[in-house]
C-alpha cells in the first residue's frame, strides 16, 4: 500500500501486538550488538508484519499473525541465494531472532533499503518512476527470478499463489457472492472462467507472489528494490505477471508483458492465468478487509476493475 495509507493499529482478530519496547527487549537479549540502535516504528507496515527501523541502516521485521511466522526463516534461507541473480535490490536478512515468553514468532533484521514505496496509479498516484523504464525493469526482474534454479525451493501448495487456479475456484465464487454489489459479479465470473480455461502451467519457477505497489521501491526516478517476500516459492510463473494491471496500462503494459514473458513457453496462456491471479487477490480481499482496512479493500476493487476493463 502507499505510505500514506497505513493499516489500522490492529488489523486481524488473532493479531499479536508488538511494540518498540518488545523489539528493544528482544535485541538486548538476543542481538546485543544491535541493542544500542534507536528503534522507531514504521507507519507503513503491512498486513502481516510490523516494521521497526533500527538506526539508519537496518529494519526489524516482526510477524504479527501466525500465517507469517515462517517468513523470517524463508527470507534468511532463500534471499541470499536469489539476490545475486536479480537486477533489483532485495532485503536479505543479516540476523534472525527467536520468540520469547512475551512474543511468539521468529523475526528478522534486514537492511533498510533506501527509496519510497511505489504509488498506486489506479488511485491517481504517481508511480515514482518512468513507466516504460519501470515496466522493462520489473519484467526483467520477474524473468530473472523465474530463471533462478528452483532446486530445493518451497513448492507452492494448497491454495497459495502459484498453484493451479482451479484450486481457488470455490474461494473466488464465495468471495464474489459475499462482495455483493462491491464488484460486478457476473463480469468477474466471466473473466474468472476465462482464466480457468487457459491451459494450466507446464512450467514451475521461483515467484515473488506479491508484487503490489507497496512491495516495490523507487529511488531517483527508477524502480530500485523488491521487498516483502512472504509469498516466495516455486509455482506457476503467471502469478508474477499480475502487476501488469495494477501498475501499467497501454504501451507500458505491453512492454512489461514482453519483458516478463520472454522465454516462457506458454506465454499467452500464462497471461490469461495472470488475470485470474489479479481476481484472486482482489476479490478474496474484499469481504475480509472491507471494514478492517477500507483503503486496502478499495484498492482491491480498482484492481479487479482494471482486469475487467482490459479485454485483450
Amino acid at each position: 500500500m502507499p505510505p500514506h495509507l497505513p493499516p489500522p493499529a490492529r488489523l486481524h482478530d488473532d493479531e499479536v501486538v508488538v511494540t518498540a519496547d518488545d523489539v528493544r527487549r528482544l535485541l538486548a537479549a538476543q542481538l546485543p550488538h544491535l541493542a544500542h540502535l534507536p528503534v522507531t516504528a514504521v507507519a507503513e507496515s503491512g498486513t502481516d508484519h510490523r516494521l521497526f527501523r533500527l538506526g539508519d541502516a537496518l529494519v526489524a521485521r516482526m510477524p504479527k499473525v501466525a500465517w507469517a511466522a515462517a517468513q523470517a526463516e524463508s527470507d534468511a534461507r532463500w534471499l541470499p541465494v536469489l539476490a545475486p541473480h536479480l537486477p533489483l535490490d532485495v532485503p536479505a536478512p543479516v540476523a534472525l531472532g527467536d520468540p520469547d515468553d512475551a512474543y511468539p514468532f521468529r523475526w528478522s533484521v534486514a537492511p533498510w533499503l533506501p527509496g519510497r514505496a511505489v504509488g498506486d496509479p489506479l488511485a491517481g498516484e504517481p508511480l515514482g518512476f518512468d513507466a516504460a523504464a519501470g515496466a522493462a525493469a520489473l519484467g526483467a526482474f520477474v524473468r530473472a527470478l523465474r530463471a533462478a534454479d528452483p532446486a530445493g525451493g518451497p513448492v507452492k501448495e494448497g491454495t497459495a499463489r502459484g498453484v493451479p487456479l482451479a484450486r481457488l475456484d470455490a474461494d473466488v465464487r464465495a468471495a464474489v457472492a459475499a462482495s455483493g454489489d462491491r464488484v460486478d459479479g457476473p463480469a468477474v465470473l466471466r473473466a474468472w472462467e476465462r482464466a480457468l480455461a487457459a491451459a494450466p502451467s507446464s512450467a514451475r519457477g521461483w515467484i515473488h507472489g506479491d508484487l503490489m505497489p507497496g512491495n516495490l521501491l523507487a529511488r531517483g526516478g527508477r524502480l530500485s528494490a523488491v521487498v516483502d517476500w512472504g509469498a516466495l516459492g516455486v509455482g506457476d510463473p503467471a502469478a508474477d505477471l499480475a502487476p501488469a494491471w495494477w501498475l501499467f496500462d497501454g504501451a507500458a503494459r505491453r512492454q512489461f508483458r514482453a519483458a516478463a514473458t520472454e522465454g516462457l513457453a506458454d506465454a499467452d496462456a500464462a497471461w490469461e492465468r495472470a488475470r485470474g491471479w489479479v481476481l484472486v487477490q482482489g476479490v478474496i480481499a474484499l469481504p475480509y478487509y472491507w471494514d478492517r482496512w477500507p483503503a486496502f479493500a478499495r484498492a482491491s476493487q480498482r484492481r479487479v476493475a482494471a482486469v475487467l476493463a482490459d479485454p485483450a
